[in-house]
């Protein structure tokens, strides 16, 4: 976790939305036993070949006839991607491979050394990142389980509780915080019952405009802090949760969306049809409306104001390529208003997956994966280099208004997750992966691109090429002039690459070792902490190990010493917010678990806690570890998830409690059941 000061709001610095990209085999619909490779985007002729920009559609029916042209060439058999049975709404895209980095993180968090509190282990310095915890060093706010608790960290007391899902037929999903003064903002990722089926008479696969529950997507609640906790506003939107940005007061929200229509199968007995269920899902598509591919929002007071609207075709634009299959929207809103009010949206016809902001500007990236990789690692086949590009849309975002499109521009490859992009001194960066990953025999490599970012356009002016032949990217972090890349498959090469001369970016260093670090995390003084797995020489994972890396010297980077838990696991591998390094004492938090025999039916169940390492130039010193004894109920695991330190005091957080350790002797101080 990045330290704050005690007294500054927006505490930390800019993630995963979004996230590296959720991967499953129920994302290609309409696949048969010998799986084709979806069919590619419909390309507006009004808008320029590459996409390099946005275009506005004329009028909510040149919107419709778009996406529903785009739509109806994608659709298959079994409906659209992702959309086909069931739900009808996009999920999170966090993903398993949400994980590693940060640009300025490590002078912020040596600057910030002495202060009294850690913030949340971010990006970007002064761009919060939502979490399951939050401080501000007079406050230590946490959400679990539909519950949102405040805790005094001086008195070490329970001093707030506020029941969040009091509605007993919304069930309750995985929630995170932002925090601003005295106000806490509480991002729920999915909300309510999507739209199940019984299509209304006339209107074949469109749900009900008028059914209430038909909203099914992220909640954001608005809570005051002042005295006992309330809720002053609620916004609830169709769709999933991408990620989110804060500065300041002001909060950048990114959803996803997919359209809301039930593509009914073949009820008839023996095998489905699916000549005749594509006939039949291309008539739903032709007379679907408008408002079944526009997001629907409601919001409401404390007071218990309603008010419900859509998201308007003049705030959605259009891409040269898009397939009508997803629309992603960036909602603003001030945590210093009385309410949350309708978040201003700003709309894209496009796929967004990836969030990356350094506080001026937010990068949106979008790749296509999700339409081709099902189909191809079933058949084992290659991907069409036109597949693989990832479009990066820029927002200004340098005010506390509506965020204003600036450009776009596309570079081959995917992105492991938002620290493969870094924008320093006007240039932005990103690394990607090319080629087959998977088989027997892949055939891939990375690059790094440098694009010069000059408030009008993004242009390429150098790239290198050629990193981690047969490999994929594990972890990326860019600190000023200088990346770290980390490929694997069976060993982990680490690559220094010098980004000074923008124009001419090249590989400085290379390290070869067993294992692979998926989060990087620079120590100052030339000192780099990785945290992954250890493998043996045929890539066989082997527990969590955390390594030290010299990289002092860009030409020649070494590994100074290596901790290895055999058969271990951390969070903090994939999430780099359960990671906190707090360089004023050297001290290393990360949760570790792993699983032990329970003597019953030969079950094993996961045990741990948090393990302490100390820091020093020669290598690591295991401190010991932090463990929560709670006992473990069918609702929480009792597993430490997140670690903070306020005023000297280590805070260790689980779904079943939050603990106070001194940080010297690891002795309890006091235990909050949550």
């Amino acid at each position: 976790m990045t330290p704050g000061r005690g007294t500054r709001s927006g505490a930390g610095t800019g993630t995963a939305i979004v996230a590296g990209l959720a991967l499953t085999g129920t994302l290609l619909t309409g696949c048969t036993s010998a799986p084709d490779p979806a069919p590619s985007p419909s390309r507006d002729p009004g808008v320029p070949a590459g996409g390099m920009r946005l275009v506005a559609f004329d009028s909510c029916a040149s919107a419709l006839a778009g996406l529903r042209s785009a739509a109806r060439a994608y659709v298959g058999p079994y409906g659209l991607p992702g959309v086909g049975i069931g739900p009808a709404f996009q999920t999170d895209n966090g993903g398993a491979e949400r994980a590693v980095g940060a640009d300025a993180a490590a002078a912020d968090t040596a600057a910030k050394a002495d202060t009294g509190y850690s913030g949340t282990n971010t990006h970007e310095a002064g761009v919060d990142e939502p979490d399951l915890v939050k401080t501000d060093g007079r406050r230590i706010v946490t959400v679990a389980g539909g519950t949102l608790r405040v805790i005094d960290p001086a008195s070490r007391r329970l001093t707030g509780t506020l029941r969040l899902d009091t509605d007993p037929d919304d069930g309750w999903a995985d929630a995170d915080l932002l925090l601003h003064g005295d106000r806490a903002l509480v991002l729920v990722r999915e909300h309510g019952i999507a739209y199940r089926g019984g299509v209304r008479p006339g209107r074949p696969g469109v749900p009900p405009a008028d059914d209430r529950q038909a909203i099914a997507g992220p909640r954001l609640v608005l809570v005051d802090l002042a005295g006992p906790p309330k809720v002053v506003g609620d916004f609830r939107i169709d769709g999933g949760l991408v990620d989110a940005r804060q500065v300041g007061p002001t909060v950048r929200v990114v959803i996803r969306s997919q359209p809301r229509l039930d593509f009914p199968l073949n009820k008839g007995a023996g095998p489905v049809d699916e000549k005749k269920n594509l006939a039949a899902n291309r008539k739903i598509i032709d007379r679907a409306p408008i408002d079944a591919w526009l997001p629907r929002y409601e919001t409401s007071t404390g007071g218990g104001q309603v008010s419900t609207g859509r998201v308007g075709c003049d705030r959605l634009s259009r891409p040269a390529v898009y397939s009508g299959t997803s629309i992603v929207t960036l909602l603003s809103f001030d945590l210093g208003a009385a309410g949350l009010g309708d978040g201003d949206p700003v709309a894209v016809a496009a796929d967004g997956d990836t969030v990356y902001s350094n506080g001026s500007r937010l990068y949106l990236a979008s790749d296509q994966r999700w339409r081709v990789l099902p189909a191809l690692t079933a058949a084992d086949r290659a991907p069409d280099p036109k597949d693989e590009q990832t479009e990066i849309y820029q927002f200004d975002v340098s005010g506390t208004g509506r965020p204003r499109y600036v450009t776009a521009a596309s570079v081959p490859g995917w992105l492991v997750n938002q620290y493969a992009l870094s924008e320093w001194d006007g240039h932005l960066r990103v690394a990607t992966t090319t080629g087959r990953t998977w088989g027997e025999r892949p055939k891939s490599s990375s690059a790094v691109y440098v694009l010069r970012a000059d408030g009008r356009t993004l242009t390429e002016t150098g790239r290198v090429t050629g990193l981690g032949k047969g490999e994929r990217i594990y972890s990326v972090r860019f600190v000023e002039g200088t990346g770290y890349v980390v490929t694997f498959r069976q060993t982990d090469p680490l690559y220094t690459v010098d980004l000074r001369d923008p124009r001419k970016p090249k590989v400085t260093g290379e390290l070869k070792i067993t294992g692979y670090s998926s989060y990087l995390h620079p120590a100052g003084n030339g000192r780099l902490i990785g945290i992954g797995q250890e493998a043996n020489a045929q890539g066989r994972t082997e527990g969590t190990q955390v390594s030290l890396f010299d990289v002092s010297d860009p030409t020649r980077p070494t590994r100074i010493a290596q901790h290895h838990v055999r058969y271990g696991h951390s969070e903090a591998e994939f999430d780099p917010h359960a990671f906190l390094y707090w360089p004023a004492t050297g001290t290393l938090v990360v949760p570790l678990s792993r699983y032990e025999p329970t003597g019953v039916d030969g079950g094993s169940a996961p045990v741990g806690g948090a393990m302490v390492l100390r820091v020093a130039d020669g290598g690591f010193t295991e401190s010991g570890l932090v463990e929560h004894p709670e006992p473990r109920t069918n609702d929480t695991s009792g597993l430490i998830r997140r670690s903070l330190m306020v005023d000297g005091v280590l805070w260790t957080v689980s779904d079943a409690a939050v603990r106070a350790t001194d940080l010297g002797t690891l002795g309890t101080l006091a235990t909050i059941p949550l």
